[in-house]
């Protein structure tokens, strides 16, 4: 059994596109996986099932959640390994700052240099981004609601499904993932 963990990009905000958790387990359950997790409100979720690629699971999900909920989903499915490697690419010193104030932005695909091109990385300091594979660093210590940067990358179309989550979350979900 591989252990999975699913982003849903944008449900539960401001009271649209309302995803109850509960519901959300039920639709993975009834797909067939098993030891189905969530955590917070923002459509994170924990599960195992048989060995596939995280791209067609994805894609299985954003296809359920359509039929069950009515509305367009984009998902990002990494494994626990996966999602291990990120955290372990993190290339910002996170014990020396707020986790809070740092993000991952999470991809369904490689990440293409070419969508960040047009930021200009000086005019944005002190907040700061670095590439990954399938994932972007952003480290805003003046806290993200405020950042420019942040708004500057939210706005960047990347060409495939992106979902942003704090540090914490991040963490958080490595620890469930690897029970």
């Amino acid at each position: 059994m591989t252990t999975y963990v699913a982003l849903l990009r944008g449900i539960n905000l401001g009271g649209r596109r309302k995803v109850p958790m509960t519901a959300l387990r039920e639709l993975i359950t009834d797909l067939g996986y098993e030891d189905v997790r969530t955590l917070l409100q923002s459509g994170n979720v924990v599960f195992t099932g048989g060995e596939q690629p995280p791209a067609l699971l994805a894609r299985e999900l954003e296809q359920a959640l359509q039929a069950r909920f009515g509305f367009e989903i984009g998902c990002v499915v990494l494994t626990s390994a996966e999602l291990r490697a990120v955290v372990a690419r993190n290339p910002f010193p996170v014990a020396s700052f707020d986790p809070s104030k740092f993000v991952v932005t999470f991809l369904a695909a490689p990440l293409d240099p070419a969508h960040l091109a047009r930021i200009d990385p000086e005019a944005y300091l002190p907040d700061e981004f670095r590439p990954g594979e399938r994932e972007l660093f952003l480290h805003c210590p003046n806290g993200l609601g405020r950042s420019k940067l942040s708004a500057a990358l939210g706005a960047t179309d990347f060409g495939t499904v992106a979902t942003t989550r704090n540090w914490n979350t991040v963490t958080k979900l490595l620890a469930m993932a690897d029970v």
